[in-house]
């Protein structure tokens, strides 16, 4: 049975299969509360990974980027997305435009990037008919659960982001890096460690080499830490994935992961890393109001397929350095 917090109290509830669950009352003002718990609420998160706050009654963009303010260290600007998202207020973002009827598996954002948030936030203002749940997952539960082998390579290897820009299928050049001036594109890529090829088209073709496990920059725990599984293309829906090879090829796709020494990474790899995130997955429907917040380091976070209209705010929160993180392999960057 869940354990049933006091009135007032901040314990949340802790029950198999779902993440830490906080039930408060009628808060008032909501940016009010969430000033005078902060510190409380980062605690627990600190503890658990994630928590979902219930009752808070977030409605609209504006008073949820207040919310959103008051708890974290500094809100990012997104960079290298992989779909476009809107922005609906000051550091308040829209979810992911990502397919309603297709599985988002869990990952870690921009865990590809040198520079990451450590927070991630998210508020619910409409609840879908049915599923949508934000999935999270513990990170060093899933590292010590995957098979001891297959650590050990991505430990020495790292792993391997490609991505091929367009203007056809996922985010293009300007969403992605907030221009298309060629050369501000090329000076990023040089700075992050990003290796470029523009294509005979006016694509861009990227590659990037990470670390697949770091330590907490906090805790020091090792943690699981990538997009291996949710960027590569057997996690893509099996029509989807025959489709884009029909037109892309197999070097063309959108986005794609390899082994850090570029040797692909197979289904059947891909299948375990999927049902290992299954099997610490913990989920609650969304009610509208709800918060939740995910140490992006510790939890992964992943998003069920729904029905319905589903409105989901997402703000990216306490910049982390790559270098802060004990990463296993060595990246070259300025």
């Amino acid at each position: 049975m869940p354990s049933r917090p006091q009135p007032h109290s901040l314990e949340p509830e802790l029950a198999p299969g779902r993440p830490p669950l906080l039930h408060i009352p009628t808060p008032g003002d909501p940016r009010d509360w969430a000033a005078g718990h902060r510190d409380a609420l980062r605690a627990t998160v600190a503890e658990h990974g994630s928590l979902l706050v219930r009752g808070l009654g977030l409605t609209d963009p504006a008073g949820t980027g207040a919310v959103f303010r008051e708890l974290a260290d500094g809100l990012l600007t997104e960079l290298e997305t992989f779909a476009p998202r809107q922005t609906l207020a000051d550091g308040v973002l829209s979810a992911t435009k990502w397919p309603q009827n297709q599985q988002m598996c869990p990952h870690h954002e921009m865990s590809y990037a040198l520079r990451f948030p450590g927070l991630m936030l998210f508020a619910c203002l409409t609840a879908p008919a049915e599923g949508g749940a934000t999935v999270v997952a513990d990170s060093p539960a899933v590292l010590d659960a995957l098979p001891a082998d297959l650590v050990k390579r991505f430990e020495t290897e790292g792993w391997l982001l490609t991505r091929n820009y367009n203007e056809e299928i996922g985010a293009s050049v300007a969403e992605a890096f907030g221009t298309d001036d060629r050369a501000v594109v090329e000076d990023y890529c040089r700075a992050n460690a990003i290796e470029f090829a523009w294509q005979p088209d006016g694509g861009l073709r990227t590659r990037q080499r990470r670390s697949a496990v770091v330590r907490h920059p906090v805790s020091g725990r090792r943690c699981w830490f990538n997009q291996v599984a949710f960027l590569n293309e057997w996690t893509i829906a099996e029509e989807v994935r025959e489709y884009l090879l029909d037109i892309y090829g197999a070097d063309g796709l959108p986005f794609n992961t390899c082994f850090g020494d570029g040797e692909p990474i197979g289904e059947d790899v891909v299948r375990l890393l999927n049902e290992v995130y299954e099997a610490h997955a913990l989920r609650e429907p969304w009610q509208p109001g709800d918060l939740l917040l995910v140490d992006n380091i510790r939890t992964a976070h992943g998003r069920e397929p729904f029905e319905g209209p589903r409105e989901v705010l997402v703000a990216l929160a306490d910049q982390v350095r790559l270098s802060d993180c004990s990463p296993t392999i060595e990246v070259t960057a300025p």
